[in-house]
């Protein structure tokens, strides 16, 4: 999944993009308002982590902007440093979620795990799917009856994107972007993603068969509901 860290505080940034790095984030930082804004027009995301106060501009300003534009399907979490109104006034505005600047990041990235199960209508971290298969979101595994099944990093990412988008097609270029971020999603998306969902059917056929898979003509691929 891919996320948006928009915050003027340069070591927090750093700190906050390695960590969702290492729990498999796709992140994107920007600094000023006016970056943000560039950053939101050009790519999707699935999160944005918007600091309230920001040094060109109003973080909260930002937030009414982006959350009424259809194609912005991101969940907004408000990062904050003070408390009472500005919180209230972020969920008046459509955040999901608001927090401290000073929240334990494993508690920011459970809040994110939460938001992903209500939006995704998920009822535990764990996903079913196919003929025994299971995907452990908290554990980021995939068993089929109890077996593990061995995946790249990328090649669960990528089914992990499918399945909570169950029943729907996505296209190259939004598994590109959501999965890989920019470089596939301008370049060589189509061949690229391919490969890769045929490396990807051919690790679950070891255990069962993966027509749950499906591919759409001329749009994509998606996982049957």
């Amino acid at each position: 999944m891919r996320v948006l860290v928009i915050h003027s505080e340069e070591a927090f940034c750093q700190q906050l993009y390695h960590f969702l790095q290492q729990a498999h984030y796709l992140v994107d930082c920007a600094a000023t308002h006016a970056a943000a804004v560039e950053r939101l027009a050009r790519h999707e995301y699935d999160f944005v982590l918007l600091a309230a106060e920001l040094p060109d501009g109003d973080g909260l300003a930002l937030l009414r902007a982006a959350v009424l534009d259809p194609m912005q399907p991101a969940s907004f979490i408000v990062l904050t440093a003070s408390a009472g109104g500005v919180h209230l006034k972020a969920f008046d505005l459509g955040a999901d979620d608001c927090l401290p600047n000073t929240v334990l990041l494993p508690e920011l990235e459970r809040r994110m795990q939460a938001i992903v199960r209500r939006r995704f209508r998920l009822q535990d971290p764990k996903i079913r799917f196919g003929n025994g298969f299971v995907m452990d979101l908290a554990a980021h595994t995939l068993r089929h009856n109890a077996c593990p099944v061995p995946l790249s990093s990328k090649q669960f990412d990528l089914l992990h994107y499918l399945l909570l988008h169950r029943g729907y097609p996505l296209t190259r270029q939004q598994l590109g972007a959501h999965v890989w971020g920019d470089d596939v999603a301008s370049q060589r998306a189509s061949n690229y993603i391919d490969v890769h969902i045929k490396n990807l059917r051919r690790a679950l056929a070891s255990f069962a068969s993966p027509d749950f898979l499906e591919t759409v003509h001329s749009i994509g691929y998606r996982v049957a509901a």
